[in-house]
């Protein structure tokens, strides 16, 4: 049933729909050819946007690294941590940061925010959970624990236009799991979990409209040439 539930939800009629992450990441990076994909993990949503020419997955965790390799999700892989990181300015037409901000202390994530928009040409995308949402270390992995949390109030302070993913909120919690994986019904907080997900994916046909009452934001900040573009930079 879970397998099954994941082959839906990664489906295009179902995710234009309920406006999953993969529908989201596609339809904004329609106008992109190359990415840069910070904290791309061992699946990123990136291997489903069919028109991206040229991506750069950039994860710390080796082991993570090695398994995005064997997916083949990316053009090139480098292990690094974002602060060790260095690029010409506008190097890649977009710079997505999926699930990654709330592992960073607050300061060092708005360190790499402003980072993210120097080294994009059109757009910055982030997926975070919508407040901060305790998360222990899986996988081994040190920089799984979430440090800081971001709301609505806080992503349209720095500029970013935020969605609704994953459904109303109270209805998830921290995943009990002690590894990654696409168990979509890991976070749902009530049983049986089946009902409750079906739940979660109703209500996002709202949420995605009202992302305060969302478990998950999907923000975008579209670079503006000349001054405007600098105003993330102003704020941090």
């Amino acid at each position: 049933m879970k397998k099954i539930i994941n082959q839906l939800h990664k489906s295009k009629l179902i995710g234009a729909l309920f406006h999953t992450l993969e529908y989201c990441l596609r339809k904004e990076l329609a106008d992109c050819e190359s990415v840069l994909d910070l904290g791309c993990g061992p699946s990123s949503p990136l291997q489903y946007c069919e028109n991206i020419k040229y991506s750069v997955g950039v994860e710390p965790f080796l082991p993570y690294l090695r398994e995005a390799q064997k997916k083949d999700t990316h053009g090139k892989y480098l292990a690094k941590k974002i602060e060790e990181l260095d690029f010409p300015e506008q190097s890649f037409d977009a710079v997505i940061l999926i699930e990654v901000i709330e592992h960073l202390a607050e300061a060092d994530a708005l360190e790499a925010l402003k980072k993210a928009e120097k080294w994009a040409k059109k757009k910055v995308i982030v997926a975070s959970p919508n407040g901060f949402l305790a998360q222990k270390e899986i996988d081994n992995n040190p920089w799984q624990k979430h440090l800081s949390g971001w709301n609505c109030a806080k992503i349209k302070k720095l500029g970013y236009q935020s969605y609704g993913l994953a459904g109303l909120k109270f209805l998830r919690q921290e995943g009990r799991n002690n590894t990654m994986g696409d168990d979509l019904l890991v976070s749902i907080r009530f049983r049986p979990k089946i009902f409750w997900f079906a739940i979660a994916a109703l209500s996002q046909l709202l949420t995605y409209y009202f992302p305060c009452l969302a478990f998950e934001l999907f923000s975008v900040r579209r670079i503006k040439q000349g001054s405007e573009g600098k105003s993330l930079s102003n704020k941090v």
